[in-house]
């Protein structure tokens, strides 16, 4: 028999129903730093391509590469490369069944994040 109240319920719960959670941020931005790191390669490359088409294009490339726009792109692009590589790190844990648990999850999610700073600033020094 047809259930005739379907139109009056939603479908599945609504974003108003969840409270976010540090999982699923954290996931949501593994997406995006994926997408920001295409990005930022696209750049790199732009930046090679014009260092063998010329000197005078090189000149405009590596100006805007090197300027403080460059600096904080290619500086934000380190720590998402971080960030992405130890979320995919804590994402094959997860595949291996391993710290499935609530608490055990938050803690992997808070260690991506402190770990990605902290490479990040790690990498910058030791790269500067």
């Amino acid at each position: 028999m047809a259930d005739v109240n379907r139109g009056n319920r939603p479908l599945s719960p609504h974003l108003q129903v969840y409270r976010p959670q540090l999982t699923s941020m954290t996931s949501i931005l593994t997406r995006i730093t994926g997408n920001a790191l295409i990005v930022a390669a696209l750049m790199i490359v732009w930046w090679l391509l014009a260092a063998s088409t010329g000197p005078e294009y090189f000149a405009f490339a590596n100006g805007f590469v090197t300027s403080w726009f460059g600096d904080l792109v290619m500086f934000l692009s380190l720590w998402a490369l971080w960030y992405h590589s130890l979320a995919g790190i804590r994402h094959l844990i997860w595949d291996n069944a391993k710290m499935l648990e609530i608490d055990k999850a938050e803690m992997l999610g808070w260690m991506v994040i402190i770990g990605s700073g902290v490479l990040t600033v790690f990498s910058v020094v030791v790269l500067w």
